[in-house]
């Protein structure tokens, strides 16, 4: 249900309704609040006079349904979502009948040039992550055509996301010229509006501390030594990268993957195997850090083991695992699970004594099975809770509790240690990861498992929540955690553990919120109930307190977690990972917005971690973009033409001097009285995908979006286009479609033209050095490229490096000659007995007549003018066929390939060569 705003978000929201501009906001400030609260105002009305059409761009699913929702419990008719299921006769109604409007950035460019909306009409335009706003976006495309037939309405962009205005040169004037705007809104976290009244509202927080394990400390620093050492010989290897992205501080940053191949990529079909492999190293590396605070040991350990192991089947070994730092991460990492000890045997009666001494000792390994330092503060947190909650609970009722953690496996683990204790879960992990039975101390070999699967199951949808009972919960692991302490590592069997089968047994629950996930409670009389439910991850609630277990990465919706404390409400919050977004979730959208209601927050961290310094990085970060964007804005100069509300500014955009092609400059300037006429091309629907059509757009080409059958682009009534990526080119190839349109344009244009572009960003290549041949092959992309270039002659190749240069080359290729005709390049291929160009034939005997000797595509047309079918040409005699095909060679070719028997031709060669012989 959606809230009042807060004071900060009334003067957002009041901001917002002064003036265009582009507001920035911390993440977690409840942008879409204030969003929602200013579409509201725009929605339809029983008033006619006040119908306004405003369309919401470059949104995601799970931010129109959010919107959706906080709009649910007004009396505005909620905004319409326009995607394909939409017909164009629909989308034109829904357009005049106005209203706030989601719609899909192709479908309203589509819409926009083909004049289905009134673009005169619209009241405004509000434009989500703004910072993807380049030049040759689609949205930009749309702002536009909006502002060269709108001078009036209004234009709002949001973006929460300040880093990446920073990145390169004048980003963030570079995304406000493509906004047409000239104001710029800052709302940082310090900001004094915003800060003076989260002051007011502060959360009872307690910050929990802890120490690494002294064996978790050994392999965090063995770890970022390794880093270091790999990026310094990055470094060495190539002197041209930006040497302050490559530090050991950023590489722990989540963007430090983009960052590096964002520098490598335009280069690395010229690095060598070194430095990709030095790129590969680091990015195992940084999961490394990443899984030592996340997963148990044993998981840990065999993620190690893995790496291990697939090292002995590889070219390129990674340089990392010879180093003296990974010796020290592998033997720390398995002195986390197991202790080797020497055992000496005592020698029977009649036992040789020659015998080896060291036969006489024998190693045993004994469980170590070291539990994170975070699951027994956690059940501390939980008891702790546990006893103030029971103090308040006839005044307030029962408090429920939320556990964040980082991702589903952790949600998943911490689930199975407050059911059965961290001893139970570690064993049961080490049997089934290592195939050793509960009593068997040796364990056997490791089973492989890679970081990819881990990767997986961490970007597995997580919209269920895991409901825990809180009161066996902390009993049941502070006795497995004292029993822990007694045993010193060795195996013992806690009193108060629950079997390792118990944990798939679970009673039927029933839903308790009636929401897009479920949050399950038990009855107490259903604690004897022992069936199993679908979802294992479930269990029994014991009391009438809620404990909820959500992930905070790896959701499909990033309004999950939010959701999940609007209907949960509630007054404990345990911190188990760190999230900026989050914390600053909690502080506005629940604490602030609810000042009745008490919460209490347990943040858990690890002193002088990873962990501590990558959330004190992403703060920093983010303080510092505001801090760049905040001088920008005082030094920024803006042109009072930027809106685009001037028709002379419009046409600034779209370059005059290449609008149109009808001034002679040898005629006096060009003033010979001639009217001007503009340029367009005919564009196939689909291509509205990429950024070429903007920039067609961009260089005064009018675009006319049609449904094409054959190419992609028409330039001229005579000249067609097929556009093709990398990626489609070789899958076109592969798959015999790319013969197909071939086949299409060289019969219905006489211009046919193949368009392969790449981008310049990264390294262009259509196969590996190593696999070129001087034969032609059938798995060969270059030998079946040749073959087509052979098998159509008429066929043209261009290559461009960027849709920038394919848009000049369009404009240089249409000079001087005449504009398309759309309804005739939609009738071109759709209807057999059209035609175009010079082809009035039946497309069969064309084919077979092509495919005969001595005809080619310079004289099939005389055979087609000439002769009536194909049994008069093998008919025709000798001096016929001359006379009609104007060449007598050509003519002897297919006339004894006519009239010439084919067994007697095939034996006379046979014969000749063995006479030869």
């Amino acid at each position: 249900m959606a809230a009042s705003l807060s004071e900060y978000e009334n003067s957002m929201f009041l901001e917002l309704m002064d003036d265009d501009g582009l507001f920035v906001t911390a993440k977690g400030l409840s942008m879409e609040r204030v969003i929602a609260s200013f579409l509201k105002i725009h929605c339809v009305t029983s008033d006619p006079s006040s119908i306004s059409l405003v369309l919401v761009i470059n949104t995601t699913d799970q931010e129109e349904d959010y919107i959706l929702d906080e709009l649910k419990s007004t009396d505005v008719p909620l905004p319409k979502v326009i995607t394909t299921e939409f017909s164009s006769s629909e989308r034109e109604s829904v357009y005049l009948s106005g209203g706030v409007l989601f719609v899909t950035s192709r479908i309203l460019v589509v819409d926009m040039l083909t004049k289905r909306l009134p673009i005169h009409l619209v009241t405004g335009i509000v434009v989500y992550r703004a910072h993807k706003i380049i030049e040759s976006c689609q949205e930009a495309f749309i702002l536009r055509l909006y502002r060269e037939n709108n001078k009036t309405g209004f234009i709002k962009a949001f973006s929460d996301h300040p880093q990446a205005f920073t990145r390169g040169f004048f980003q963030v004037e570079k995304v406000m010229k493509n906004l047409f705007v000239r104001k710029l809104y800052l709302w940082p976290r310090f900001h004094a509006t915003v800060s003076a009244f989260l002051e007011k509202h502060k959360p009872d927080v307690i910050e929990l501390h802890l120490h690494l394990t002294p064996s978790m400390l050994a392999i965090q620093t063995a770890a970022l030594d390794l880093i270091d050492s790999c990026l310094k010989e990055l470094k060495r290897a190539n002197p041209t990268l930006d040497p302050e992205d490559l530090t050991v501080e950023n590489s722990i940053s989540k963007s430090f993957d983009k960052v590096l191949r964002f520098q490598l990529d335009p280069i690395w079909h010229q690095l060598g195997n070194k430095t990709k492999q030095l790129v590969a190293d680091l990015k195992v590396l940084r999961l490394v850090l990443l899984y030592l605070t996340q997963y148990d040991c044993v998981t840990f350990y065999n993620f190690l083991e893995s790496l291990r192991a697939s090292q002995r089947d590889v070219k390129n070994h990674s340089l990392w695992m010879f180093m003296d730092a990974a010796d020290s991460l592998f033997v720390h990492a398995k002195a986390r699970v197991i202790e080797s000890t020497e055992r000496k045997h005592k020698k029977k009666k009649g036992e040789k004594s020659e015998q080896d001494s060291s036969n006489d000792k024998d190693r045993e390994e004994e469980f170590v099975l070291e539990e994170s330092p975070k699951w027994k503060l956690l059940a501390d947190v939980l008891e702790e809770i546990e006893r103030d909650d029971a103090k308040t609970e006839k005044k307030l009722g029962p408090g429920h509790v939320l556990i964040a953690a980082y991702d589903e496996r952790t949600c998943s683990q911490l689930r199975d240690f407050l059911c059965d204790g961290g001893e139970a879960v570690l064993k049961r992990l080490y049997n089934k990861m290592f195939k050793n039975s509960a009593t068997v101390a040796e364990p056997s070999e490791t089973v492989s498992l890679s970081a990819e699967t881990l990767r997986g199951e961490d970007e597995a949808e997580c919209s269920k929540n895991v409901n825990l009972p809180a009161t066996s919960r902390g009993r049941k692991a502070r006795a497995n955690a004292g029993d822990k302490g007694k045993t010193k590592g060795k195996q013992t069997t806690s009193k108060k553990s629950v079997q390792a089968d118990d944990i798939d047994e679970c009673p039927p629950t029933e839903q308790l919120f009636k929401g897009s996930r479920s949050n399950v409670i038990l009855r107490p009389g259903d604690q004897d109930n022992k069936e199993t439910t679908e979802d294992s991850r479930q269990i029994k609630l014991l009391t009438s307190r809620v404990v909820i277990i959500h992930p905070l990465t790896g959701c499909s919706d990033r309004y999950s977690l939010l959701r999940t404390l609007n209907e949960v409400e509630p007054r404990y919050v345990v911190l188990y990972d760190a999230q900026m977004q989050f914390i600053r979730q909690l502080e506005v959208v629940f604490k602030a917005s609810r000042p009745g209601i008490p919460l209490r927050v347990y943040f858990l961290i690890y002193s002088g971690s990873v962990e501590e310094q990558k959330y004190l990085t992403t703060l920093r970060k983010e303080k510092e973009a505001f801090e760049t964007l905040i001088k920008d804005k005082g030094t920024m100069v803006v042109p009072e033409e930027r809106e685009g509300r001037t028709g002379a500014a419009m046409m600034l955009s779209r370059d005059p001097s290449k609008a149109t092609d009808a001034v002679n400059t040898r005629k006096a300037g060009g003033q010979d009285g001639e009217k001007k006429t503009s340029r367009k091309v005919i564009v196939d629907m689909r291509e509205f995908r990429s950024e070429l059509p903007s920039l067609i757009h961009r260089r005064g080409i009018d675009i006319e979006p049609v449904t094409l059958e054959v190419g992609d682009y028409i330039l001229t009534p005579d000249m067609c286009v097929e556009r093709k990526s990398i990626s489609d080119l070789i899958g076109s190839l592969n798959n015999g479609r790319l013969y197909n349109q071939a086949v299409a344009m060289t019969r219905f244009y006489k211009r046919p033209i193949l368009l392969i572009e790449f981008d310049p960003n990264k390294s262009f290549s259509l196969q590996a050095k190593s696999s070129f041949s001087s034969e032609v092959t059938f798995n060969d992309i270059s030998s079946k490229l040749s073959l087509l270039t052979l098998h159509f002659p008429k066929l043209r190749i261009l290559w461009c490096h960027s849709p920038y240069a394919t848009a000049e080359l369009f404009d240089e290729l249409k000079a001087n000659y005449p504009e398309p005709d759309a309804s005739t390049a939609m009738s071109i291929g759709s209807d057999a007995t059209s035609a175009a160009s010079d082809f009035t034939y039946n497309t069969g005997p064309q084919d077979f007549i092509l495919k005969l000797p001595g005809i080619n595509y310079k004289n099939y047309r005389f055979i087609m003018k000439n002769v009536t079918n194909i049994q008069e040409l093998c008919q025709l005699s000798e001096e016929k066929l001359a006379s009609t095909l104007g060449n007598t060679a050509s003519a002897k070719q297919l006339w004894e390939f006519i009239h010439t028997d084919g067994r007697k031709q095939t034996k006379a060669p046979q014969v000749s060569v063995r006479n030869k012989r």
